[in-house]
């Protein structure tokens, strides 16, 4: 008998956490756009912040994902600390939506809904149509998994050996409310979705084995357990982040503190409510087809838990100032060292729409390291002062610039592995191919560069007009990559046209430099092994200038 529980309540379990799953990809699909610009609006206008937390929380009903997702922003430096305080605090409120929704009374329409999306899903030839189908599949998983893991503990009614276990976690004292809470957060903590812990509690409390006051006290805990989940992601972070998730942690652990003191105050508040809303008490009992059953209780989980986080909101907003100052205070910037030398932030790549605004960063990055190398390489071209130490810095920025293009490899191919839509892989596609010119310029020029140094140490002199032509073509090709590198951070797609005509004016030139370079060679105005340095480094001038040229298309939508 308890094997059968226990295999029809985990079954129950598994399906309605896929369930959430299923919901939150769709949904994230379908809003992706709207999901970035949302968090980009999550200015340091805290009221902005928090109804931000909220709305995006709601949309991809996890606040798991939320709090990981401000925690992956604010080590990349998206994001400040009272932004994140902000967005955290609304995605405990957007978190209760999933209370709401359990609240319901369609769960015996679970697994029509759950047949009729997955037939959707699969015949649908539009694309927003599957993942609008994922979404309302996902939502009738839900459903299902909750009917099951409900039905999985009816029998446990009967043996007296659970009850008898179940009366120990009763909050008629105060100590007991903690023992409650605790049990709450262990459980989320263990299963990482306070959505999961929340589905757990209401189908307890609906087929009687818990009354109202325990599955209110073990909903407060899970505030405190989902916590956990965000300080998992903040781990090896940068110094934003770890104050982030901490943020989190103060913010729920405080919160739980002060509700748990007023615990009998509230639970009767709130049972008012349910009567005024129902006539009865949330532990009311009612046969539905010859089954007992509370169907009040799973509003009054409900209100308890959205009632406590927008108090605690409320109450926490006026102190964000000093919130900020204590966590800079407790947790202090004693390294002194940059940030990372990369944006990329693993937490984010369940979340696409941000992910492809943190590896766009990325690609901005190389845009300025080429630029950044070919303006250190002219003097070596011009004849200057030789500066080793700037010769290092263009060979360390090459391989600065190789990480960077691994890593967008990497972390893109994780994008790449869920949900997502067209619009997503050709987005993903695109930047996969810019990172590769731009690693592929960066070699060039420091091929360049070591033609250079070769020259130098084999006390090979070039012709002041030869040096000339040379110092002309990079010019040429600088103001080039300057053109594309405007086109890739402003998103300029007629940037083509322009692209075409000053690329061909450039192979042009780098031609007749060669025509000159080959009839000085043949007049013996230049040795062999300075006619073959020359020659490669033209080259290497074009071959940078088609690689730009492929960036351009890119950027046109062309490749």
């Amino acid at each position: 008998m308890l094997f059968g529980i226990f295999l029809e309540v985990i079954g129950g379990l598994g399906i309605f956490l896929l369930g959430m799953k299923n919901m939150s990809e769709g949904v994230q699909a379908i809003a992706g756009p709207r999901l970035r610009t949302m968090i980009n609006m999550a200015t340091t206008n805290r009221f902005m912040a928090v109804g931000m937390g909220t709305l995006v929380t709601c949309m991809v009903q996890s606040s798991s994902i939320t709090t990981v997702m401000v925690v992956g922003l604010a080590n990349i430096s998206m994001m400040n600390l009272s932004q994140s305080l902000g967005v955290i605090m609304g995605a405990n409120i957007g978190t209760t939506i999933t209370g709401w929704i359990l609240v319901l009374k369609i769960g015996k329409y679970g697994l029509p809904i759950l047949g009729i999306a997955a037939i959707c899903f699969l015949f649908a030839k539009k694309e927003r149509g599957r993942f609008l189908s994922m979404a309302v599949m996902g939502l009738g998983m839900v459903f299902f998994g909750l009917e099951l893991m409900k039905n999985g503990f009816y029998p446990l009614r009967e043996m007296p050996e659970f009850v008898d276990w179940f009366s120990k976690f009763t909050p008629d004292t105060y100590f007991g409310v903690l023992k409650c809470c605790l049990a709450g957060a262990l459980l989320t903590a263990l299963v990482q979705s306070s959505s999961a812990t929340l589905g757990i509690t209401i189908g307890l409390a609906w087929t009687g084995i818990i009354d109202y006051p325990t599955a209110a006290a073990l909903v407060l805990g899970e505030n405190i357990g989902t916590t956990v989940t965000a300080y998992l992601a903040s781990i090896g972070g940068s110094i934003n982040a770890r104050r982030a998730s901490f943020a989190h942690i103060f913010f729920n652990i405080i919160g739980v503190a002060w509700i748990t003191a007023l615990f009998p105050q509230y639970t009767k508040l709130v049972t008012k409510f349910i009567e005024w809303r129902h006539g009865g008490l949330p532990d009311t009992m009612i046969m539905v087809d010859g089954v007992q059953e509370y169907p009040y209780i799973a509003e009054a989980i409900a209100a308890t838990h959205t009632g406590f986080n927008i108090v605690n909101v409320i109450l926490f907003i006026p102190l964000m100032g000093v919130m900020v100052t204590v966590l800079k205070k407790l947790i202090p910037d004693t390294t002194g060292a940059p940030g990372h030398l990369t944006y990329f932030d693993m937490n984010l790549v369940d979340t696409p729409a941000l992910s492809l605004q943190q590896s766009q960063r990325e690609i901005l990055l190389m845009c300025d390291g080429v630029a950044m190398m070919m303006d250190r390489l002219r003097p070596n071209i011009a004849g200057e002062e030789i500066d080793e130490a700037i010769e290092k810095k263009i060979f360390n920025r090459e391989e600065v610039l190789d990480l960077v293009q691994k890593e967008i490899n990497e972390f893109l191919s994780h994008v790449l592995s869920g949900n997502v839509t067209q619009d997503t892989i050709d987005t993903v596609h695109s930047q996969l191919r810019m990172a590769d010119e731009y690693e592929s310029i960066s070699d060039y020029i420091v091929t360049i560069l070591k033609l250079t140094i070769k020259l130098r140490k084999d006390e090979c002199t070039i012709s002041d007009i030869q040096r000339a032509e040379l110092l002309d073509l990079h010019d040429h090709v600088m103001s080039y990559i300057t053109l594309i590198n405007d086109a890739v951070q402003s998103d300029k797609r007629d940037v083509i046209a322009k692209a075409r005509t000053q690329g061909d004016g450039i192979t042009h030139l780098m031609k007749e430099y060669r025509g000159n370079h080959m009839e000085r060679l043949s007049k013996k105005e230049s040795t062999p092994l300075e006619s073959l340095a020359i020659t490669d480094m033209l080259n290497a001038y074009r071959r940078i200038k088609d690689h730009a040229l492929n960036i351009a298309e890119v950027v046109a939508g062309e490749k």
